[in-house]
Formats: structure tokens, C-alpha cells, sequence
């Protein structure tokens, strides 16, 4: 065989063994889907949802309905603990609000959150009241106004930090909500109420301090610590505490709907708030009650 012949098949030879033993090209993997996020659903739904519009200003129309039935009534709408002494008749009246999902909508913080994958945390969240966007929840505006004209103080503890007041004050003042410039009006995390031990983020001595000189006629937020002290942070002893004051809810204590965060998820996760989110959601789906 010629040598150039020899070349050209033993070239071919190699070729073929070579194209034997080369590795499969892998197909194209299909586009992954979006990591789940627990919030979506909550978030998606009280930013785009008419249901959720409606049943906030359904529920601001009707307080607003019982205001002067409140201030005639001489009731208030503080437990007993943390109410003043004294004939409390008298006082000027006073409604007390949450701020963060009770006037204010934040739920554009929520959404980055979600969109980001990421969760809550204090530095991202200071950033967000500090952009001062969060504008005011459907129905809120309409009902403080009412109240307002009524002569109404209305006091907005929260638990934003207080060394973010000016912040929240201006964010307020932009929403239409009324803030009285004669006194401090937002009593923030961190407010020092004299003879009161403040214990973590709980609310009661800041209510203390609003019944030193006004008799609240009622209460609104979005948390069950919004309107009582909570000593004992299980879903039993919440639905227990709650059920004491059955007859003030849409009287006295008005409740925003807030499926995004709050109280009762840490009451479910326990000692498991800082789990992974893997395990968290485990907790939940456990929790969870099917009717046999």
C-alpha cells in the first residue's frame, strides 16, 4: 500500500475512535423557576387585590360610623392594667394607632424583599423608612380626618425605632394623616415611660402613658400586641387573650388584616424563628388543619 494511502486510512481510523469516545453534548436544561417565597402570595395580594382595598376601608367606614358613640359612651377601650386611676371621664379622648400596616402600607418593602429572595432585617428596613414612601392604607386617611374633627388626639405607637420619629412624622404628614404639633404624638421603640419596665417591643407602657392624660376610645392595629400585653407567645394563649376582649373587637379594637408577617408566625415557629426558611416552612405545613 502506498504510504500516502496508509496516511490517509490510518488518519481516518483515529478519526472514527476519536468521534467513538466523545462525550455526549447534554441537552439544554429547561429554564429553572423562580425560588419560592412564602410572602408572595400575602404580598401580591394587598398590593393588587380590590378585596383587600375593600375590606380596609370597610372596616375604617364602620369605626368612623361609632365614633361619637364612643366618646359619648365614657367606655375606653384600654384593659384594666393599663388604664390610670381616677374618675377618667373627664379626659380628653384619644384614638391609639399602629402605624405599619394600619395606616401606612409597606408592602413595597415587602415586595423587594420578596423579589430579592431576601427576608426581613433591621438595617434594610430602616433604609425603607427613611425613602419615607409608604403611603397611606385604603380608608385610614377618611377616618383619622373624621376623628380629628371630632377633637380626637390620635397617638401612633409603633414599633419603628423613635430615633426614626422625624422620618415617620414627615411620611405621616405627607399621607394627609393628622399629627398634632403640640405633643409627641409618635411613641416609638425605644420611648422611655417613667415607672414602666419595657420588655422587648410590647406596647403597654407606652399605652400607660397615653392614659396618664386621655381616655382612649379606641384602639387600631394589625398585631394582637397592638391592643394588649402578650405574656405568653403561643397560638393558644393568643386565641385565649383574645377571646377575653371577644365583645370590644369592631366596638373598641379595630384589627387590619395583615397575612404578610406579625406575631402569630413566631408564635407557630417558637424557638424556631431563626430556622432556614427550608425548615420554617415545615413548621407551617404542620400547623396546617384538615377537616376528616
Amino acid at each position: 500500500m502506498p504510504i500516502l494511502r496508509k496516511t490517509r486510512v490510518l488518519a481516518a481510523t483515529l478519526c472514527l475512535a476519536a468521534c467513538q469516545h466523545m462525550p455526549e453534548r447534554p441537552a439544554s436544561l429547561p429554564p429553572q423557576p423562580p425560588a419560592a417565597h412564602d410572602n408572595l402570595n400575602a404580598v401580591v395580594w394587598m398590593q393588587r387585590s380590590d378585596e383587600y382595598a375593600a375590606t380596609t376601608r370597610s372596616l375604617y367606614r364602620a369605626a368612623a360610623r361609632q365614633l361619637d358613640a364612643a366618646l359619648a359612651s365614657g367606655e375606653e377601650a384600654l384593659a384594666g392594667n393599663e388604664r390610670s386611676p381616677g374618675d377618667r371621664r373627664t379626659l380628653p379622648a384619644a384614638i391609639i394607632m399602629d402605624i405599619d400596616e394600619t395606616v401606612l402600607d409597606n408592602s413595597p418593602y415587602q415586595a423587594r424583599l420578596v423579589a430579592d429572595g431576601g427576608e426581613f432585617d433591621n438595617d434594610s428596613w430602616n433604609a425603607w423608612v427613611t425613602e419615607k414612601k409608604a403611603r397611606v392604607i385604603p380608608g385610614a386617611l377618611e377616618f383619622t380626618q373624621a376623628a380629628a374633627a371630632r377633637g380626637i388626639t390620635i397617638f401612633y405607637i409603633s414599633n419603628r425605632e423613635a430615633a426614626l420619629s422625624a422620618e415617620t412624622l414627615e411620611n405621616l404628614r405627607a399621607a394627609g394623616l393628622p399629627v398634632k404639633t403640640d405633643e409627641n404624638v409618635f411613641l416609638g421603640l425605644g420611648t422611655q415611660v417613667p415607672g414602666c419596665e419595657q420588655v422587648g417591643s410590647e406596647k403597654l407602657c407606652r399605652r400607660q402613658l397615653v392614659s396618664q392624660k386621655y381616655r382612649v376610645v379606641m384602639q387600631f392595629g394589625d398585631q394582637l400586641g397592638d391592643f394588649v400585653e402578650i405574656r405568653s407567645n403561643t397560638p393558644e394563649a393568643r386565641a385565649a387573650l383574645s377571646g377575653q376582649y371577644s365583645s370590644w373587637w369592631g366596638e373598641r379594637w379595630w384589627m387590619l388584616p395583615n397575612p404578610s408577617y406579625g406575631g402569630w408566625e413566631s408564635a407557630l415557629l417558637g424557638e424556631n424563628r431563626r430556622a432556614s426558611p427550608e425548615a420554617r416552612r415545615r413548621i407551617k405545613q404542620d400547623a396546617l388543619q384538615q377537616y376528616k
